[in-house]
Formats: structure tokens, sequence, C-alpha cells
């Protein structure tokens, strides 16, 4: 009989943050509460403490982590069978990899929510000396709030570090007073989809990568012309290649290659990690490389190129 599913709200962030306050008002909301049991996991001592007075519930339970060694898969499995709970939430140390987390969750925890939480005032310092660890807590929150916001900061200066990792996620920038303002800040693609051959530059391959994993079905039917790295073994058929690039998002250690399966007619020899110019255009269909349906590129042209002066691409 399988486990059943435990909704985690995860928040992340830097000290300073306001991961504790904001935690705080969910658990004295009753709409959250809902008489079902609650387990809070703090793995950062902070500013502020969490006061269970307030709480619209009793059923809550709060324990601590202050070392990220004891974090592990047989703390939280111990933790399931001596304590009664229905949903968790989690706020997680900003110093330590969020890898560590999701590798050691029990199988029945689904992170229903995430979200950062951020000092803006000690962000860029952050940012610009431990990028690491700004790109691991902003890959994937559906929300970034940018606390203790202050009128004279440049938002563009937040946004686009911001939108570099992550473009899905909603932006929030809050001040002292607790005022808040949405980010509308529109981010242009840095090429024109309604182009007859929509030419993807190099220094735009992490974009385009990233856009088509999140917005792909505007991509199909679309030409594309691309330049890449062909992959063509592990598995692929005869007239597959994988077309890509390593894309780095912050720095040397998450260089990882992306890429996308394509389809040609063999007419062109070609050799396994050699670099290729192509126009293609982009169909919806089953692939086996995919395990399901996915963008895949039908070739219409490909000639071999010279490998890139920058062969990895990046955000910037």
């Amino acid at each position: 009989m399988s486990k059943r599913e435990v909704p985690v709200y995860l928040f992340t962030g830097f000290l300073g943050g306001g991961k504790t306050t904001y935690i705080q008002e969910v658990l004295e909301n009753l709409d959250f509460n809902e008489d079902k049991n609650t387990l809070v996991i703090m793995c950062e001592e902070g500013e502020a403490e969490l006061f269970p007075l307030n709480f619209s519930s009793k059923n809550v339970e709060i324990v601590s982590v202050s070392n990220v060694e004891d974090l592990t898969a047989e703390y939280l499995a111990k933790i399931e069978e001596e304590i009664d709970f229905s949903k968790v939430i989690i706020e997680y140390n900003g110093m330590w990899l969020l890898d560590k987390l999701y590798n050691i969750m029990p199988r029945s925890w689904m992170i229903y929510q995430e979200m950062t939480m951020i000092n803006s005032q000690t962000f860029l310092t952050y940012n610009k000396n431990m990028r690491n660890l700004t790109v691991d807590k902003m890959k994937f929150p559906e929300l970034i709030v940018f606390n203790r916001f202050e009128k004279n900061m440049n938002k563009m200066e937040f946004h686009k570090i911001a939108r570099a990792i992550n473009r899905q996620c909603q932006i929030i920038y809050e001040d002292e007073q607790g005022n808040v303002e949405i980010d509308e800040i529109e981010d242009p693609l840095p090429y024109d989809l309604n182009d007859s051959i929509v030419e993807i530059k190099d220094e735009h391959f992490a974009i385009w990568y990233a856009n088509m994993n999140e917005e792909e079905d505007q991509y199909y039917g679309k030409t594309l012309k691309i330049r890449g790295r062909t992959l063509t073994e592990g598995g692929l058929d005869e007239d597959e290649l994988v077309i890509g690039r390593h894309i780095m998002t912050c720095c040397v250690e998450d260089i990882q290659f992306g890429g996308f399966v394509a389809k040609h007619d063999e007419s062109i020899n070609l050799e396994h990690g050699g670099w290729v110019q192509l126009t293609a255009k982009v169909e919806k269909e089953f692939n086996h490389m995919y395990n399901g349906q996915g963008p895949v590129l039908h070739v219409l042209d490909m000639e071999h190129i010279e490998p890139l002066e920058k062969d990895v691409a990046t955000f910037y």
C-alpha cells in the first residue's frame, strides 16, 4: 500500500531575509492550519523566533536541525515514525545546498511550494561573493521576495539577476513598512519568434534552451537556425542526433550539457561531439529519448562548422 502524499512548503534564502517572520504569519492563518497537524523543521537560527502561542492551531510540532550533517534520510524517517503530521514547513539554511534536501526527503514528501526570501540590503554582496549559493536558492522557487527594499535601490539590477536564474518565478519587492510591489518588468526574448527563420545567436543559446523547456508550445511549427555540438551516441537512432551546448548557470561546477533531439536524412557524416549549424523545423512528437512527447527538430539544412571560440553558453 502506497504511503500518503505529504505536502512540503519550503522557505529558502539567507539570514535576515524574513523567512521566520513569514512562517509565523502562515501559522497564524487559520485557513492554512485547518486543524491538521503541521511539522516545522527549522534549519537556521536568525534574528526572529517563532511564537507558538500566536499560532491559530496547537497542532504544530517544531524541530530544529543546526548542523547539516544531522539532516539525513534516517533523521527524516525517524521523524515520520515519531511525529504525527499531515504537512511540513521547512525553513532551510541559506548556506546549505538544496540538493542535500532533495536527495534525502522521503518519497512521499512532495514540494507543493518553494519561496525564497531575500534581504535586499545584503543580496548583491551574497551574489558577488557566493554566486553558487545565490543560484542554488533561486533556481526553482515560484516566488522570490526581496525584503527591506529601499526606494533608492535599482529594481532592474535585482530583476536581471533573478531572471537570469529563473525565468518563471514571480518577483516581489517589499519595503520595511510592509508595502509590496509586484515586479512587472517585461523580459522580451532576444530573437523574434515571428521571423520566417528564427536565428538563435551563439550568445543567446542558453536563453533559448531555457525558454524552449519552459514555453515549448510556442516553438512548435517554427523554423530555427542554430549552432551547436552534435551527440550521436547513447541510444540514438541512425537518423537522430542531439544538438546542444554546455551551459553554465553560475559557475564552472554547474556546467551541464543541454540539447534537443533532431532528425536528419543522413546525408552528412556526423562526428560525435562535432560542431554544426543547422536549420530545422520544430515538431511535437513522441521520441524514445524523451520517454514521451517533446520538441524534435527536423533538419532542413546542416553543415559542419569550426568550434565556437566560446564553447560554453551562459545567460549573460
